[in-house]
């Protein structure tokens, strides 16, 4: 009997990774004509209570204004390791960064929820710009942000 438990132990233990899911989400984030140059953003995760758990993705490629994406900055440590493979392009007034990337079923209605920061040079910081749950419900619903950020949604 020791050996069944034993075998069906390693079984679930190699299969339940297996079980993992991932799901495509695309977020869509439209600033507002702000009349400045590029703006700098970063889309990251946070648990319910606010604490950083990952970078999804920042705008704008040179690392030391990243400084200016107050909340993201803070919760990564601006640590590489952080962006490294998750930067483009800065965008610009009035455009529409869309992004698609896989994201763990678990974090899903799970009380994480995403974050927006943004600054453009010379004008504004706007930490939290967007705060939203990551949530079936809130898929495909825009929200305006605080700062530059027209509206802001993501879909599965």
């Amino acid at each position: 009997m020791k050996t069944f438990l034993l075998a069906l132990g390693l079984c679930a233990a190699v299969a339940l990774p297996a079980l993992a899911q991932a799901r495509e989400v695309t977020f869509t984030t439209e600033l507002l004509n702000y009349g400045g140059d590029g703006a700098y953003m970063a889309l990251y995760l946070t648990d319910a209570s606010g604490a950083y758990q990952g970078t999804l993705w920042v705008a704008g490629e040179k690392s030391k204004y990243y400084k200016h994406l107050s909340g993201w900055a803070r919760g990564s440590r601006m640590a590489p390791a952080e962006y490294d493979g998750l930067t483009g392009a800065s965008i610009t007034s009035g455009r529409t960064l869309k992004i698609t990337l896989e994201l763990d079923d678990a974090l899903i209605d799970s009380g994480h929820e995403i974050r927006v920061d943004t600054a453009v040079e010379d004008m504004r910081d706007n930490r939290a710009d967007v705060v939203v749950p990551l949530s079936t419900d809130g898929a495909g619903q825009a929200v305006s942000g605080r700062g530059y950020v027209r509206s802001f949604r993501y879909d599965f």
